[in-house]
């Protein structure tokens, strides 16, 4: 007989079917003639509840001394359950312990401090919390490849080693090889922080692509929200204007909060319930409201009349902060807010000018409770003002030779956005620690596994 998941026993088995399950102990409680263990497999938020007699060949030998953290395998028979949180429970007729725990395992039953699992991050997958995480970070993760293979995008590989820095800032970790005489790769190499710029080179050629890889940023941010690696959704699309760039994002992340509401309801009923109380109202607004559309001029001029005292003051030219986002979701609109046409200052050196002078063709998706979620902008495509923008922020052109090659042979209107799969792995499950929604976080002075 195969072993079946707890998942699928759960929700498909029967009273009177035999089954077979693997899977580790959340609890062992053992009474006189009797063991109650709690058999969770990670396959779902329930575990279930095995219960073991006397006449097993090996109740007293193994199933007594059983506990916590034990690997153990059971063959039973499917049985109404006499408690109120299960509808079913295994009578067992034969159990193997497949691996001991001591007394030692440090994961009990009661809750334990995130700070304390990211200690012991080898174990903390088998927690309720972070396993509800990582189940979720599947579906969202499936839900971002669905969406853009159903309307036909190609999933463009990006490299993880570059030798272009996309965003201009120099935040990026520098490549080398110990004793190798001169530069491995002939010339200064870096781990990417974007796969934009390569994304651009698909969008010419193949018009739809996205890229959904690792990044990496090497700033000594040691906060809630930032990472040193990290996963980021990056499509862009040839014969394409802003207005078509909005469009996409709105129905992308439109898209993604539906797909984990609807196909992780276990989970974000846990997250709601133990981690951010209104998490799923606040997923169910976005994902069926249409979004409000606002100039960065008229955003800011609505944060001057406002009356707010912010911890940053407003004025044009200034990079919005959380605190201004979140007023224009939260109190302004009362909605998801689309703002456009940022100062060119505070926007990278590839963003389409307007003919103000004075803007660019950029955009960022706010939602409530966060601010920016999406950020994204149609590219300049006009090899002479891309030239100028560069000098302006001060790179040197021929380290983007194929870059403006791009500009000079074919060139075509083109957009895209950047997506931080973690930030939106935060939305999702209202966790307050971005450590927390990546398997094996990477931070200043961390880097285990």
């Amino acid at each position: 007989m195969a072993a079946i998941s707890v998942k699928d026993l759960l929700a498909r088995g029967k009273s009177g079917q035999a089954a077979r399950v693997r899977g580790w102990l959340r609890t062992a409680r053992h009474s006189k003639g009797v063991s109650f263990l709690d058999v969770t497999d990670g396959s779902c938020l329930a575990g279930v509840q095995v219960v073991c007699g006397p006449e097993l060949a090996n109740f007293e030998s193994d199933v007594r001394k059983l506990d916590t953290g034990c690997a153990v395998e059971v063959e039973g028979e499917l049985a109404q359950s006499q408690g109120k949180e299960q509808s079913l429970e295994l009578r067992a007729a034969k159990l193997g312990v497949i691996g001991w725990a001591g007394a030692d395992y440090p994961l009990q039953k009661k809750r334990h401090g995130f700070e304390f699992l990211r200690t012991i991050a080898h174990l903390r997958p088998r927690t309720n919390t972070l396993g509800a995480v990582f189940r979720v970070r599947n579906v969202a993760a499936r839900a971002v490849h669905r969406f853009f293979q159903e309307k036909g995008f190609v999933w463009l590989h990006s490299p993880i080693i570059t030798a272009s820095d996309a965003e201009g800032a120099g935040a990026m970790f520098r490549v080398t090889v110990p004793g190798h005489e001169g530069e491995f790769f002939g010339k200064p190499a870096f781990l990417t922080v974007s796969g934009q710029l390569e994304a651009e080179i698909g969008a010419l050629a193949l018009t739809n692509v996205y890229t959904f890889g690792p990044t990496f940023r090497a700033e000594n941010s040691n906060t809630s929200r930032h990472l040193a690696e990290f996963w980021m959704i990056e499509p862009e699309m040839g014969f394409c204007d802003l207005r078509g760039d909005m469009a996409l994002a709105e129905e992308f992340l439109r898209y993604a909060l539906r797909a984990v509401l609807d196909e992780s309801a276990e989970d974000m009923a846990f997250f709601d319930e133990r981690i951010s109380s209104g998490v799923r109202a606040t997923l169910e607004h976005v994902a069926s409201t249409a979004f409000a559309h606002l100039t960065y001029t008229e955003a800011i001029a609505a944060l001057e009349r406002s009356g707010e005292s912010f911890e940053y003051p407003v004025k044009w030219g200034v990079d919005m902060q959380s605190e201004h986002e979140r007023w224009l979701t939260e109190r302004h609109v009362g909605r998801p807010v689309v703002v456009t046409d940022y100062p060119k200052e505070i926007k990278a050196f590839y963003m389409y000018a307007n003919d103000d002078g004075k803007t660019v063709r950029a955009m960022d998706v706010l939602v409530p409770k966060v601010g920016e979620i999406i950020g994204g902008s149609q590219r300049e495509d006009r090899i002479d003002v891309l030239r100028a923008r560069m000098r302006e922020s001060g790179l040197d052109e021929s380290h983007y030779d194929w870059y403006l090659d791009l500009r000079r042979f074919g060139s075509v209107p083109h957009a895209g956005f950047g997506l931080g799969f973690e930030r939106l792995m935060l939305y999702l499950t209202g966790m307050a620690n971005i450590r927390d929604v990546i398997p094996f976080p990477r931070v200043p002075g961390y880097a285990e596994f």
